[in-house]
């Protein structure tokens, strides 16, 4: 038996891992509401372990422009393929759930569409102006892709006037020719630099994942060059493989080690560090806004 298939039977998930799946009727009543209005989440899409948890407390992570992404990365539960569409009324079905989730602060995200001029930069600002209009009580924060580093789609998204503008680098820039492929690292630090500078006090967010065959010095690298750019919220959780297509899981980064490094992100001015083995970049995003 090789070595490598000894690594990937032996690396057992660890208890802190185990997900409580909780009881009541609220996860069944949310996936429904979003099924009825036509509504993607990234939640189910990308398979987060965190869906039980969120959808039974009435919160998801909105996805739009589709669910087949442009891009492929490897880490991804989301398909690559076939593109559909923009659909014009996915703004008003977004705002509408707003509503009848009752939420006071909602995540969008969507799909990376290299296939349109703007990136979707203008679907983003209709869906933020739409929930804005409809719930002016509701506090907005989008996951934006890079846009493939273009100033004015960025812009567009910002003169939204999102509350929080979130673009996740995702991993050390080591391995982004295995893990990235279509993404560039500098460029993705770029945008959340523009975003102070063209933000107008508009917070900037990022996040990472790892487990994916960095090492704890790449990780403290990922937090210097985010402090380097003032980044306001920084997010580290444990990647965990969605499938057998995907990576394997090199690591399973212990707690303590999460408290590390937000202890270090701290020292060195960033806002709201929010590290844990369960973080994902939305989960719990009210209350990260809400330590700003």
């Amino acid at each position: 038996m090789s070595s490598k298939k000894n690594s990937e039977e032996y690396l057992r998930i660890p208890p802190w891992l185990r997900v409580k799946l909780p009881a009541g009727k609220t996860f069944n009543d949310t996936a429904k509401l979003l099924a009825d209005l036509n509504l993607n989440t990234v939640c189910q899409t990308a398979k987060c372990p965190n869906t039980w948890d969120c959808f039974s407390r009435n919160v998801a992570t909105f996805l739009i422009m589709g669910f087949v992404c442009t891009r492929n990365c490897a880490f991804c539960n989301i398909t690559s393929g076939k593109i559909d569409p923009l659909d014009s009324d996915e703004p008003r079905r977004v705002s509408e759930a707003v509503s009848r989730l009752k939420l006071k602060y909602t995540v969008i995200t969507s799909v990376t569409r290299d296939d349109l001029p703007d990136g979707g930069a203008a679907h983003y600002a209709e869906t933020i102006t739409r929930i804005r209009t409809d719930h002016p009580e509701c506090a907005i924060e989008v996951l934006i892709p890079d846009f493939q580093g273009d100033l004015p789609a960025l812009k567009t998204v910002l003169e939204a006037k999102p509350n929080v503008l979130n673009h996740n680098v995702e991993t050390s820039p080591d391995l982004y020719s295995e893990i990235r492929p279509e993404a560039d690292y500098e460029q993705s630090l770029e945008l959340l630099e523009r975003v102070k500078k063209y933000g107008n006090g508009i917070p900037a967010k990022s996040g990472l994942m790892v487990g994916l065959g960095e090492t704890d010095e790449q990780v403290y690298r990922v937090i210097n060059d985010l402090a380097a750019i003032n980044c306001d919220i920084v997010t580290i959780g444990q990647y965990m493989r969605p499938s057998k297509e995907h990576p394997t899981v090199k690591r399973y980064v212990e707690p303590h080690v999460f408290d590390e490094y937000a202890e270090y992100g701290k020292s060195l001015g960033i806002k709201h560090m929010f590290c844990a083995p369960l973080v994902r970049s939305s989960f719990h995003a009210a209350e990260s806004f809400g330590e700003l």
